[in-house]
């Protein structure tokens, strides 16, 4: 059984106060644009981000598909970070069902990418080539904050040679915490930006696509053939209003957690455990089975996700201080000569 997930911050449940405002919701036919709950949710959304309107997705997914789609056209392209999520681990979606064409450029160790390579991947106007309509950005990137300066050098750039320019925000509060910066002055950088809702705000399901009144009918139009217009939506939507009015102001809390985390971790060095990034922490071990470690934290009930040998860990609002002195006992454990040496040889 897990008691501490730290898999990611979309393993959150709704409280006590969330499932209240779920079970109250007024509600109506979304697809017809009459559910109350839902359109105070994306009026609320886009006041909070600067933008004209937005559009409430049932998933991070489509809204970044869908932002995709309304921005470029069949055979046009989007320039994108080689390991950004919209490129990386939406399903290639953009490709298989936008007639996108992606060019990724590879991400810096800060998560940005270099301006000329932004530029020099800007395609003529020239019928041989793909036409080069939008940059995709993503902040955090895992678990990084783009800078402030870059923000503002890489959305000029674009805008300084026609580009659209479309925020994969899904953690834009975490950055807004991070940062200082009010979510607003991050959006603003962009034409578009998606936010997801049920990550770190702890909605059960829903994310919201911000823009032009115009993109956006755009974009429910697509949203439509995607799948994603639901009726009854209030529901949903009561809780992404609670997690709006009530979770942002406390994700610096899990900042908290996970810079914690982090020096729980490095006190034991075979865990290539580096700083936290917001609300993540990631171990990179070169002579650790990574697989047995997992494995043995499961088996005391602690999960954490992982891929190519590395493990992440995710603070949200479910996992307390208890949770990470759980986290210290468990590696202490692992360590005192029993299991580690079994692991150590067999990554050897």
């Amino acid at each position: 059984m897990i008691v501490d997930d730290f898999r990611s911050d979309t393993v959150t449940r709704p409280g006590e106060g969330m499932r209240a405002a779920m079970a109250a919701a007024e509600v109506g036919d979304a697809v017809y644009d009459d559910c109350p709950t839902t359109k105070r949710l994306e009026a609320m959304t886009a006041e909070r981000l600067g933008k004209e309107s937005a559009l409430f997705f049932p998933t991070g997914t489509q809204a970044n598909l869908a932002g995709l789609m309304a921005h470029c056209g069949r055979g046009e392209e989007y320039i994108v970070g080689q390991m950004a999520h919209t490129y990386r681990l939406e399903g290639g979606g953009a490709a298989v069902l936008g007639s996108i064409q992606p060019q990724p450029l590879p991400n810096e160790a800060d998560g940005t990418i270099a301006l000329d390579a932004i530029a020099n991947a800007i395609k003529p106007n020239d019928f041989h080539f793909a036409m080069t309509r939008l940059l995709a950005l993503e902040n955090t990137f895992n678990g990084l904050v783009l800078p402030d300066a870059y923000l503002e050098a890489a959305t000029g750039l674009a805008r300084s040679r026609g580009l659209a320019t479309h925020l994969d925000g899904a953690r834009l509060m975490n950055a807004a915490a991070a940062s200082n910066r009010d979510a607003a002055w991050i959006a603003g950088q962009f034409d578009t930006v998606s936010l997801c809702l049920s990550k770190g705000l702890g909605a059960p399901v829903g994310s919201i696509l911000v823009g032009p009144k115009d993109f956006i009918e755009k974009a429910r139009r697509i949203r439509k053939m995607l799948g994603g217009g639901m009726r009854q939506t209030g529901v949903i939507a009561a809780a992404a209003i609670y997690a709006l009015e009530h979770n942002v102001s406390r994700l610096g809390e899990d900042h908290r957690r996970a810079a914690a985390l982090a020096d729980v971790l490095a006190r034991f060095p075979e865990l290539g455990a580096g700083p936290a990034r917001t609300n993540m922490v990631f171990m990179a071990p070169k002579a650790l089975d990574t697989a047995a470690f997992a494995t043995f934290l499961r088996e005391r009930g602690i999960a954490v996700s992982g891929r190519y040998g590395t493990l992440r860990w995710v603070t949200h609002l479910d996992v307390d201080d208890a949770a990470v002195a759980r986290v210290a006992e468990a590696c202490e454990r692992f360590f005192d000569g029993k299991q580690a040496p079994a692991a150590l040889k067999a990554r050897a």
